[in-house]
């Protein structure tokens, strides 16, 4: 009996040691390649944050990235959901799992100061001339997903699965995800069993990792209110019915929405970003229009938001005495970007094996935001696949003391001083990509 126990113990210090050296082994190469491959990575960002495209026009940026997934031994598909491109790597038995980066810049004009600022500049939709700039590291995205390939690759005796890479373009304009997915990603190509990406934060030392359970970024959504009237002569009101008052009263009221009608415990925004109406001093005009943004983690907090905004417009017009024919016209844009949930499970399991990479101090739990990502759309379709978008730090070591201490805000993301700290923000990156790949299709877990 007691020979039986102490076989059945040493098997078990074994077995434990077996899978924890070969995690260790796995480690050690991921630490090690990420360091050998760093010049070329630098290089590879240096042309891509030099050269931005925007968000539909992508052509040359999917080019690079397709020609770099080749060269690692990815079977490449371009053009798939407009300039979105797909790489996958079969390496045997396991999980499917998706990387994913984004392709577009924005129509900004950087003023970063570092020697490889973009210049560009080119016509935008509307025909206007506009400079571009990777003003929300877009550009650091793609190169750790490149470095990731390239190690996961190279490393092929470590992990068994299918590796499906995807880059994406229209990130910026909320567009990009459905478009590959409406183009058949999950149809044409093997079907993900997690989906993991990771954002590029201005408010995270470079060398660190942050993660969020649940909800992680918003619903997003943006309104158009056309507040109508009867215009007349500034000194007799008593003639018109006022759409200035009128949009003044609907602004006030809509605040409404948040502080009495949702409850407390859940999130929301409502924001009237823009309000125009008139041309002269002494005239009442005839309309009056509103933009507003809003903001929800859950999707019932989203409709009751949008069916009081509809209530509240129709409501107050009605007070005002306006007939039926000029009540507002609330208008929904169809295009919104939805929600992202990062899976508690799934977030669990990364995060604890990155912390055993990168150590406890750089992998950090980090409050949900309000803005938007539509990485979250990929965790949406009928198969429900579990999503995890990390938030990879970039700003220089010091500098978010630096500005806590001076109260001097750090330059925000889509802001034309954004600019990483590149070596530690694109080798953090690269690990916390294959460590993912890893933790989930790894052989010494």
């Amino acid at each position: 009996m007691k020979i039986r126990i102490k076989g059945v113990t040493a098997l078990c210090v074994v077995l434990v040691f077996t899978v924890s050296s070969g995690w260790a082994q796995s480690q050690k190469m991921v630490l090690e390649k990420r360091g050998q491959d760093y010049a070329y990575l630098f290089d590879l960002y240096q042309h891509l944050h030099r050269n931005p495209e925007l968000s539909f026009h992508e052509e040359k940026t999917s080019q690079r990235i397709a020609r770099e997934l080749r060269q690692a031994g990815f079977e490449v598909t371009q053009k798939v959901g407009g300039f979105g491109l797909v790489g996958v790597l079969k390496n045997g038995e396991g999980p499917t799992i998706l990387l994913r980066t984004d392709l577009d810049g924005l129509p900004v004009k950087e003023e970063s100061g570092k020697p490889y600022a973009s210049k560009t500049q080119t016509k935008d939709d509307a025909g206007k001339e506009v400079s571009v700039m990777h003003a929300c590291g877009h550009d650091i995205h793609m190169t750790t997903f490149v470095g990731a390939a390239r190690l996961l690759a190279d490393i092929k005796d470590q992990w068994s699965g299918t590796l499906v890479m995807i880059a994406q373009a229209a990130e910026e304009r909320s567009a990009g995800a459905r478009a590959m997915l409406d183009d058949g990603l999950f149809e044409r190509f093997p079907k993900p069993d997690f989906c993991v990406a990771q954002h590029v934060s201005a408010t995270l030392e470079a060398g660190k990792v942050a993660y969020v359970k649940g909800y992680s970024m918003a619903n997003v959504d943006s309104v158009d209110i056309t507040v109508r009237g009867i215009g007349g002569h500034g000194a007799a009101p008593h003639s018109t019915k006022d759409p200035v008052v009128l949009a003044a009263q609907i602004v006030l009221a809509l605040q409404t929405i948040v502080s009495r009608e949702t409850k407390p415990t859940d999130d929301a925004v409502v924001t009237v970003g823009s309000i125009h109406g008139g041309t002269k001093h002494n005239i009442i005009p005839n309309e009056v229009k509103l933009q507003l943004t809003l903001r929800s983690y859950k999707d019932e907090v989203r409709h009751h938001t949008i069916a009081a905004i509809k209530r509240i417009c129709k409501g107050m017009a009605e007070a005002a005495g306006l007939p039926q024919n000029l009540l507002p016209i609330v208008e929904v844009k169809k295009k919104f970007t939805p929600s992202t949930y990062n899976d508690p499970k799934l977030v669990e399991r990364l995060s604890v094996d990155l912390a055993s990479l990168l150590g406890k101090e750089n992998v950090v739990s980090t409050d949900p935001v309000m803005a938007g990502e539509d990485f979250s759309e990929y965790g949406r379709t009928e198969d429900k696949i579990p999503i995890c978008l990390f938030w990879l730090g970039g700003v220089k070591v010091g500098d978010v003391k630096k500005s806590k201490d001076s109260g001097v805000p750090l330059p925000s993301l889509h802001s034309s001083l954004f600019a990483p700290d590149p070596e530690p923000t694109i080798k953090t990156g690269v690990a916390n990509l294959s460590s993912a790949v890893l933790s989930l299709a790894g052989k010494g877990k």
